[in-house]
C-alpha cells in the first residue's frame, strides 16, 4: 500500500490530504497557509494509538466518510440497493491533477457495493475559496437509491467555538443566528423546494482568531451539519436534501452534486466575505464578458402595483429620467387579465385593456428618454384562473388524490416537462425579440409542495437553470434578476445564470441594514438590489428621511421603488444628489473590498474600497446613550500612511441643534488629515447624528509618514 501527501496552497490557505490506494483520502489540514514544503510527517494512524472499546482499525475523517463499516459520524452517502449495500466503503482510490497544484480529482471505487465516486477539489489561489463537488455512479446491476449525498466534507479545528447561520422570513431575511458548537450535532435543513427565506445555505464558523465559511451553490432543498468527532475536531458537510425516492440510480446512471464553496481567513467575517465576493465575481456570466456600470434602477411595483395606466407610466418615466434613472422596470400587472394576484400567471402577453397597442409604446417612450427597459415575469408559476391552466391543468405539479395547495393563489408548473419549458421559452422569447427589453426581473413567489407523483424538487431546479441558460444563449445581451418574494432564492447556484438579486421585498431602510449586512457576508454588493422606497415604508409603516433611505440603498445596486412623480421639493433635490453620488462612486462601490462592523452606541458601519481609498458609511440606528460619542476604529487602514477625510453626504435638513466641533466641521470643507496608525488603533471621531441618520466619508491615503 502506497501513501502520499497532496498539498494545495492558496494565498492565505493550505490543504493537506493523505492518500492511500485502498480507501478514501484522509483530511490532514485545512486552514491558514503553511510554509511551502511542510508535510505532516508520519501517516495519521501511526500517530494515534487505538483507544479502548474501539474497532481495531482507526477511522479518521476522510473526504468521503461512509456508513456501516466503522465511521459513526454523519456519512457523506446514505443509500441502499433494495435494502442491501447499505454499508459502503471505498476499496480503491486513484487521483488525477486537473490543474497541477490547484485542482484535483479523486476517483473512488467500492467494488463490493458497486459504486463509483468522483470527488473534485479546486482551490482558487486568487480567492482562497475551495470548491468541492461529488459525483456518484451506480456501477452495479440493479437500481441504487440515494438518500443523501454530500457535496463535500471538510474539517474544522478543535478550537471552533461558534457557528453563525441565517434565518428569516418574507420581508425579514438574513436574521443572524449564533449557536455554540459542542458535542451536540448542529444541523440546518431546508425542504421548501427553493433556497428559502429562512435557511440560507451557508454559515460562518469562529475558531480562535480564524474564521471559516461555506455556502452551497444550489437553489433547492439542502442540508448542512457540523458534528464533533472523536479526535476533538469537527466535520462540516453540505449537500442537497433528497425527498424519499427522489434519486434512484439505474445501472450506469450518475448523480452530480452542486458545488460547495468553502474558505477560511484570519481577518474575521470580513475576510470570509471578501473571499466569497471574489469567487462569485469570477463565476459571473455578464453580457460581453464584463460587468458594465450598474445602472440606476427604477421598479414600478410599490409605486403602481397592479394599477397600470399607459399615460401615468410614461409620466413616471419622464420623472425618473429627470432625476437620473438609467433603467426602468415594469413590474407585475402588465400581462393578459392581470388585475390582482388571483389570476393570469402563465398568460405571458400584454393585457389588451391596459396596453391596446402592446408594450411597444411604453418601451419606446422609456428608451427614447435614454433609459433601458425591463420587464417582470414569473415563468415557473401558473394561476388556476388563467388561459394556460384551463388548457393544460396537467402542467401544474400535483399529487393524485391530494388537494392542489395554492400560495398567493398560484400553483407551480412542472418545469421538467419539455413542453412546459418550450412554452415558456417561446412566450418569453417573443417578448424579448419584439421589444427593446434589456432586463428581466424573474420572480418565484411560493414554496414548492405537491411536487409531482414522484418528487421533482431537484428536477425543478435543474430545469429552471436550463431555461435560464437557453434564454441567455438566445438573448445574450439581456440581464436577469433573481427574485423570490425578495430574498427567497439567493444562492451561488442561480447567480451563475443571472446578474442581480432582489435582497428583500422590505425596503424599510432600518430593516434593510441588517438584511444587506447578512447578504454581503456571502454575495458582492454590485448584485444586491437596494432601493429607495416610500416613506412610510409599505412593509413596516416606519418613516425615514430621504437622506437615510438613499444612504442605505447606495451600498448595493442602487435603485428607486416609489412613484417618482410624487417626489418634490427638498426630497427631490436630495434624491438627485444621492443619485449623482452613486454615479460618481459606483466603480469603487462595486469593485473593491467590503468591511462591515458595529461601533457600539447604536452605530453600524460599512466601508468599500481598499486600504488607500475608502468610502465609509456610518448609520446611527438608535439615539446615543453616551455623552461623548465612540470613535470608529478602522484597522484595515495602513498605519504608515496619512489620510485625508471628507464628508460626502448631502446636508440633511432633519439634522439640527448640535453644537459645532471644529474638526468634524472641517470634514465638510477642506477635509481633515489623520494618521492611519491613529485611525486604526484609536479611531475616527464620530459626528453627532440623530437616530436613523447616515454619514458618508471618503478616507484617502495620500502620503507615507515616518514610523
Amino acid at each position: 500500500m502506497t501513501t502520499r501527501f497532496i498539498t494545495l496552497h492558496g494565498q492565505n490557505v493550505s490543504i493537506v490530504i493523505e492518500v492511500h490506494d485502498d480507501e478514501a483520502p484522509i483530511w490532514r489540514y485545512w486552514g491558514p497557509r503553511l510554509l511551502d514544503g511542510v508535510e505532516p510527517g508520519p501517516c495519521l494512524r501511526d500517530t494515534r494509538p487505538l483507544p479502548s472499546f474501539s474497532l481495531d482499525h482507526d477511522q479518521p475523517l476522510s473526504l468521503f466518510p461512509t456508513f456501516g463499516l466503522g465511521w459513526f459520524g454523519q456519512s457523506a452517502l446514505l443509500g441502499h440497493r433494495a435494502g442491501c449495500d447499505y454499508a459502503q466503503s471505498p476499496t480503491g482510490c486513484r487521483w488525477t491533477w486537473i490543474t497541477p497544484g490547484t485542482a484535483i480529482r479523486f476517483d473512488l471505487i467500492d467494488a463490493v457495493a458497486g459504486l463509483g465516486v468522483a470527488i473534485t477539489l479546486t482551490l482558487n489561489p486568487q480567492t482562497d475559496v475551495l470548491t468541492l463537488s461529488t459525483q456518484l455512479t451506480n456501477q452495479g446491476n440493479t437500481p441504487f437509491e440515494v438518500q443523501y449525498l454530500a457535496s463535500g466534507t471538510i474539517p474544522l479545528p478543535a478550537h471552533a467555538t461558534q457557528v453563525r447561520s441565517y434565518s428569516g422570513r418574507h420581508n425579514h431575511e438574513f436574521i443572524a443566528v449564533d449557536d455554540h458548537l459542542s458535542r451536540s450535532l448542529w444541523r440546518r435543513e431546508n425542504r421548501r423546494g427553493l433556497t428559502s427565506h429562512d435557511h440560507f445555505p451557508g454559515a460562518v464558523v469562529t475558531a480562535d482568531g480564524v474564521h471559516y465559511g461555506a455556502q452551497l451553490a444550489w437553489s433547492g432543498n439542502h442540508a448542512q451539519c457540523i458534528e464533533w468527532i472523536d479526535d476533538g475536531q469537527y466535520q462540516w458537510q453540505m449537500g442537497e436534501w433528497f425527498a424519499p425516492g427522489e434519486v434512484i440510480l439505474a445501472p450506469g446512471d450518475s448523480v452530480q452534486t452542486p458545488d460547495m464553496l468553502a474558505t477560511c481567513s484570519p481577518l474575521g467575517p470580513n475576510g470570509i466575505a471578501q473571499n466569497f465576493h471574489a469567487a462569485i465575481r469570477a463565476a459571473m456570466d455578464w453580457p460581453d464578458g464584463r460587468m458594465k456600470p450598474r445602472p440606476v434602477h427604477l421598479n414600478t411595483w410599490e409605486g403602481f402595483y397592479f394599477d397600470h395606466d399607459l399615460a401615468a407610466l410614461q409620466q413616471l418615466a419622464d420623472a425618473a429620467a429627470e432625476i437620473g434613472v438609467e433603467r426602468y422596470v415594469l413590474d407585475d400587472g402588465w400581462f393578459h387579465g392581470r388585475h390582482d394576484d388571483t389570476s393570469s400567471l402563465g398568460d405571458w402577453w400584454p393585457d389588451a385593456g391596459k396596453y391596446p397597442d402592446g408594450l411597444g409604446p411604453l418601451a419606446d417612450h422609456v428608451t427614447a428618454l435614454g433609459m433601458e427597459f425591463g420587464l417582470w415575469v414569473e415563468p415557473e408559476m401558473v394561476n388556476p384562473d388563467s388561459e394556460l391552466y384551463r388548457a393544460h391543468p396537467d402542467w401544474a405539479l400535483q399529487i393524485a388524490g391530494r388537494p392542489l395547495l395554492t400560495a398567493r393563489n398560484q400553483l407551480v408548473l412542472d418545469m421538467a416537462r419539455p413542453e412546459v419549458g418550450d412554452y415558456l421559452f417561446a412566450k418569453i422569447a417573443d417578448l424579448l425579440a419584439s421589444l427593446p427589453i434589456a432586463y428581466l426581473k424573474w420572480d418565484h413567489n411560493r414554496d414548492l409542495v405537491t411536487a409531482g407523483a414522484t418528487p421533482r424538487y431537484r428536477q425543478q431546479v435543474h430545469a429552471t437553470y436550463a431555461l435560464l441558460a437557453r434564454l441567455r444563449a438566445a438573448f445574450p445581451q439581456v440581464e436577469i434578476e433573481a427574485c423570490a418574494g425578495g430574498g427567497g432564492r439567493i444562492d451561488a447556484g442561480i447567480i451563475r445564470h443571472t446578474h442581480r438579486f432582489w435582497a428583500s421585498d422590505c425596503i424599510d431602510a432600518v430593516s434593510r441594514i441588517a438584511i444587506q449586512q447578512g447578504f454581503l457576508q456571502f454575495m458582492p454588493p454590485e448584485i444586491m438590489g437596494s432601493h429607495v422606497g416610500a416613506s412610510p415604508a409599505h412593509s413596516t409603516g416606519r418613516s425615514q428621511s430621504m437622506t437615510f433611505r438613499a444612504g442605505v440603498a447606495l451600498t448595493g445596486h442602487f435603485g428607486v421603488e416609489l412613484d417618482a412623480r410624487q417626489i418634490v421639493g427638498a426630497d427631490r433635490d436630495t434624491l438627485g444628489q444621492w443619485i449623482a453620488l452613486y454615479k460618481q462612486h459606483r466603480d469603487q462601490l462595486h469593485h473593491g473590498k467590503i468591511w462591515r462592523g458595529e461601533a457600539g452606541d447604536g452605530l453600524v458601519w460599512q466601508a468599500h474600497g481598499d486600504a488607500d481609498d475608502l468610502l465609509l458609511f456610518v448609520y446611527r440606528l438608535t439615539p446615543s446613550g453616551q455623552r461623548h460619542l465612540p470613535t470608529l476604529r478602522l484597522d484595515m487602514l495602513d498605519p504608515a500612511r496619512l489620510y485625508h477625510i471628507t464628508r460626502l453626504d448631502p446636508a440633511d435638513p432633519h439634522v439640527h441643534g448640535f453644537p459645532p466641533a471644529p474638526a468634524l466641521e472641517a470634514m465638510f470643507g477642506a477635509g481633515l488629515e489623520m494618521a492611519g496608525g491613529w485611525l486604526s488603533a484609536v479611531g475616527l471621531p464620530m459626528p453627532p447624528m440623530k437616530a436613523e441618520q447616515v454619514a458618508l466619508f471618503r478616507i484617502s491615503g495620500f502620503k507615507i509618514v515616518a514610523i
